[in-house]
C-alpha cells in the first residue's frame, strides 16, 4: 500500500463544502469542511484504487487577483 500526501482545497456553495484535489481532479462534497475533506479523502483513495497512477506530478498552487464590475460578489 502506497502513502502519500495531496492537496484539497475547500470552498462553500450554499448549504455545502466542495473540496476539490488538484493533482488528480477529484470533486467531493460534504455539509461541514471536515465532511468535505474525509469524502475528498474517500473519492480520492476510490479514484487511484479504480485509476492507478504510476507518478504524479507536483503541483503548485498560487493565488491571483481579477477586476471585475462593483455590486457583483463572488
Amino acid at each position: 500500500m502506497a502513502v502519500r500526501m495531496f492537496t484539497a482545497t475547500i470552498h462553500k456553495e450554499d448549504d455545502l463544502y466542495v473540496a476539490f484535489c488538484p493533482e488528480i481532479g477529484v470533486v467531493s462534497q460534504g455539509l461541514t469542511l471536515d465532511g468535505a475533506l474525509s469524502n475528498l479523502k474517500e473519492a480520492t483513495r476510490q479514484y487511484l484504487k479504480d485509476f492507478p497512477l504510476a507518478a504524479i506530478a507536483d503541483v503548485t498552487l498560487a493565488t491571483f487577483e481579477v477586476e471585475y464590475p462593483a455590486g457583483k460578489t463572488v
